[in-house]
């Protein structure tokens, strides 16, 4: 029995990646890819074989990953031009008009509030002078 590491013997195409075959020459090597894959004349065009369609798929999950990547930037451009068309404002812009909205309707109603208790106050005045000056007396002193 031979131990052999690398790329086998008898014929073999460089297929064998550091597996360990049992018997030179068309044997059971049990390298990276299972029995028959390892060491042994022949299996090497189908090792490539399928190295080609992992390539393969491999690339075409690259190619699927740019396609979709395109079309979210692609949908995003949509989606703002049409957020420019109906004039959407974003939501950042909405809460800060609505907290400038909010502190204005604050301040009306503190202003309401002063000038109902100015106009009491003058009510209140207002009786009191004209209780203080006699109706038969005029007001220049005279």
């Amino acid at each position: 029995m031979t131990s052999e590491t690398g790329a086998g013997s008898s014929g073999s195409s460089g297929a064998g990646t550091g597996g360990t075959g049992t018997g030179g020459t068309g044997g059971t090597g049990s390298g990276t890819g299972g029995p028959g894959w390892g060491m042994g004349g022949g299996s090497g065009p189908k090792r490539g074989l399928f190295d080609d369609l992992a390539g393969m798929a491999g690339g075409a999950f690259s190619v699927l990953a740019g396609a979709r990547a395109e079309a979210e930037a692609m949908g995003r451009a949509q989606v703002e031009a049409m957020v420019q068309r109906l004039e959407l404002v974003r939501r950042e812009d909405l809460d800060a008009a609505l907290e400038v909205a909010r502190r204005a309707r604050e301040q009306a109603e503190a202003l309401e509030v002063r000038v109902a208790a100015l106009e009491a106050k003058l009510a209140q005045a207002a009786p009191a002078a004209d209780a203080s000056i006699d109706p038969g007396q005029s007001v220049d002193g005279g």
